[in-house]
């Protein structure tokens, strides 16, 4: 890892901006669910991760109440995770199929994961001063990404706080709206792609499949 993003992740894991969320954190961490009763959990802010010299960044809302709040690891040890990995995994993206906990071996190929929000709100639903707080540590992943060409954002929340994100920092002039699949090009000369969340009640009313997802993230890579 390098000196700046070992920076940015220890300013992250310390932060304590929103004591909300803080709160919530610890809340969840010391009740634990009954499957992962003997788990000590993460239970801090969660940290992106993947290769550093990545080509795309996938970007959810917030870690899981009992995925990465527990796990320590976006989109790990939650249904949402275990959808994405499979498809990531037949698309070449990572080296393994599943994203179980932060020591499991996992590499992302040219991609890194992380959240608009590092912390888990509560009824995934952040004030709009959370997103603000954490706003910075975004802006700064992005930076430090020298060779990012992609976003997918996952979800419509994601993608909506990605584009309010560029619009502190660039002029936008046209609506971009949320579209699966659709692809607009931001003002520094990235890519944005706004997917369907693959959270548990999308998969299982059909709203996402593995084939949409594979086909998009197929497309995404075409772009690299």
């Amino acid at each position: 890892m390098n000196i700046k993003f070992k920076k940015l992740n220890n300013t992250i894991i310390k932060c304590k901006k929103c004591p909300r969320l803080i709160k919530l954190s610890k809340k969840i961490s010391s009740i634990r669910r009954r499957q992962n009763i003997s788990e000590v959990y993460w239970g801090k802010p969660v940290t992106g991760f993947g290769d550093l010299n990545a080509k795309l960044m996938i970007i959810g809302l917030a870690p899981a109440a009992h995925g990465g709040t527990r796990t320590g690891r976006a989109f790990t040890g939650d249904k949402s995770g275990d959808f994405l990995f499979k498809c990531l995994h037949k698309t070449g993206i990572s080296n393994l199929p599943t994203s179980i906990h932060s020591r499991d071996g996992l590499k992302l190929n040219s991609a890194y994961i992380t959240n608009i929000l590092k912390c888990v709100p509560p009824d995934d639903k952040p004030l709009n001063i959370e997103l603000s707080n954490c706003s910075n540590y975004f802006d700064n992943e992005i930076q430090n990404l020298k060779s990012l060409k992609v976003i997918i954002t996952l979800g419509k929340i994601a993608f909506d706080n990605c584009i309010k994100f560029y619009k502190k920092n660039y002029t936008i002039d046209k609506k971009l709206i949320f579209m699966h699949g659709a692809k607009y090009n931001l003002p520094d000369g990235k890519i944005l792609i706004p997917c369907y969340h693959p959270s548990p009640r999308n998969v299982n009313t059909k709203v996402l499949d593995a084939k949409k997802m594979i086909s998009l993230l197929r497309a995404a890579k075409k772009i690299l």
